[in-house]
């Protein structure tokens, strides 16, 4: 084959690779926005994966905002109320966001409906979950600006890398290193911890 009948050939399955591009447009697709497109086919598994992905990202939201011993509960009903209304989301790739400002939501609600309850004696209780140097450190975090609030609790507590907080939650990662920072600052500050080098 000369080369020109190569270079003919190479233009020929261009302009048909071209002509393929323009009937189906290329669609940038996350693999968590396919999971959204099988869980609305039907796809239970693959609502349990996307549970599994994004259920620190939801647990780290809530407990920056209600009590604890709320928090499972909470998570669960987020994930239904998510399940019910996934027809509503219009883009597949936003659903880390949508399912955030879902949590924040239900966060308001809780205390819009909060009821009156009353604590257990500590002697009764038995050893709550979080000692008390946990709590003082999380109560203190509950009064930072809601940025710091949520991507602290997602790191601190929920374990999530700083990547993680921003794919999950769709903000920029610069974003939520500046926000773990300053946050990290503020806390320390309010701690009386000073950093040491």
């Amino acid at each position: 084959m000369s080369e020109i009948e190569a270079t003919g050939d190479l233009l020929l399955f261009a302009g048909q690779c071209d002509e393929v591009a323009s009937a189906a447009p290329l669609t940038d697709i996350s693999p968590e926005a396919s999971l959204v497109e099988s869980v609305r086919g039907g796809d239970r598994d693959a609502f349990g994966k996307l549970y599994h992905l994004y259920s620190p990202m939801v647990h780290g939201i809530l407990l920056a905002r209600v009590p604890r011993s709320e928090v499972d509960d909470l998570v669960q009903d987020i994930f239904l109320v998510a399940l019910k209304r996934l027809h509503t989301l219009r883009d597949t790739n936003a659903f880390g966001g949508w399912l955030a400002m879902i949590a924040r939501n239900r966060a308001m609600d809780f205390y819009r409906q909060a009821r009156e309850t009353e604590e257990l004696p500590e002697d009764i209780a038995g050893r709550s979950f979080l000692d008390a140097e946990a709590r003082e450190v999380l109560a203190v975090i509950r009064q930072l600006p809601e940025a710091y609030r949520e991507t602290l609790v997602m790191r601190l507590v929920e374990g999530m890398t700083g990547p993680e907080i921003a794919e999950r939650t769709g903000l920029k990662a610069e974003s939520v290193r500046v926000n773990l920072h300053r946050g990290m600052k503020i806390l320390r500050e309010r701690l009386g911890v000073t950093e040491t080098l």
